[in-house]
């Protein structure tokens, strides 16, 4: 997945800089005789910087493009990368596949990869007319089939919850009306119909952003993805490992706060009118109080740093939490 990086060619012909670079390094602090899961391989730009430091790499995409663009760094890498085709929700259980009980540190690197936007028929993107896809593993319910099936409410909430889409009932009321003409099976017709409903001044983003990231986070699961994540880090950390997290929208970053925040706490916090309640030992240490974000200089650089939030927390020895679903 990897979000913001820099495009370029295949993952093994270019240099490419992901966003905080330098702090997701500093955060994770990779050495010489450590094992790190880089579970957003994307086009590899993180790997190499912690291959460059000396630790060994577990990497893991659910895209087939990225792990056969990656073959070439597996290659050159002496045996110090294992690439993965599979959802990082399931890290804990590739890297026991790997032969590793433990890990000394996990870097998530959340969203769309410059690579799969950068591509017209993978269907992200409303810059080109493509296939109305943006399934990242190439397989399941495309965002057309959502997009075709799901009725008039339906899309409207999945627009304003995902797509933090104020104006998601009128146009899932353009878009029922527009598929009964013709399927809505484009990238650019979907973007058109979206854009005669929510009317944009210049220098606002465009007018279907909101509600492309919404089917993309739909169709991938991708908050979902991230919770399930976060926990089988938390299992899968030795007393020490760094856990280190890149967002790119408020919904992400708010799912990674409140995961360390709760993982970090020593009480369940009270009331004058009730003590605060005990709860388990935590299981993290929080890196900095707050979420780091990118330079301007970086954002300038780089559009997609501009949102960016990188958060970070240590592992503790006290045992992973249950969970409960």
């Amino acid at each position: 997945m990897a979000s913001g990086q820099i495009s370029g060619g295949a993952a093994g012909e270019a240099r490419h800089v992901p966003v905080l670079l330098a702090e997701v390094l500093a955060a994770l602090a990779p050495k010489a005789g450590q094992t790190i899961i880089d579970g957003t391989f994307g086009a590899g730009g993180y790997t190499r910087a912690i291959l460059d430091a000396g630790a060994d790499i577990i990497a893991i995409d659910r895209d087939p493009t990225a792990i056969a663009g990656g073959a070439s760094l597996v290659a050159s890498s002496a045996g110090r990368l294992m690439l993965a085709e599979g959802e990082f929700s399931r890290l804990d259980q590739i890297a026991h596949d790997h032969g590793r009980e433990t890990v000394d540190g996990v870097v998530l690197d959340i969203g769309v990869s410059s690579m799969q936007l950068d591509q017209a028929e993978r269907g992200f993107s409303f810059r080109f007319d493509g296939p109305l896809d943006m399934r990242m593993a190439m397989s399941g319910e495309s965002a057309a089939d959502l997009v075709a099936r799901l009725e008039e409410t339906a899309l409207a909430n999945l627009i304003y919850t995902y797509g933090e889409e104020r104006l998601s009932r009128p146009i899932a009321k353009a878009i029922v009306r527009e598929r009964t003409e013709a399927p809505i099976i484009t990238t650019k017709r979907l973007a058109e119909i979206v854009a005669k409903v929510v009317r944009s001044k210049p220098g606002d983003i465009h007018p279907a952003t909101r509600t492309f990231q919404a089917l993309r986070i739909a169709v991938n699961d991708e908050l979902g993805e991230l919770e399930t994540a976060l926990e089988a880090a938390e299992r899968i950390l030795k007393p020490g490992g760094r856990l280190v997290v890149v967002t790119f929208h408020s919904l992400e970053d708010r799912i990674v706060k409140q995961f360390m925040a709760d993982r970090s706490a020593r009480t369940a916090g009270g009331s004058r009118h009730a003590p605060a309640a005990e709860v388990p030992d935590p299981t993290f240490v929080l890196i900095g109080r707050k979420a780091v974000a990118a330079s301007t200089a970086e954002a300038a650089v780089n559009p997609r740093a501009r949102s960016a939030k990188l958060r970070a927390a240590e592992r503790t020895a006290a045992p992973a939490r249950s969970v409960r679903r």
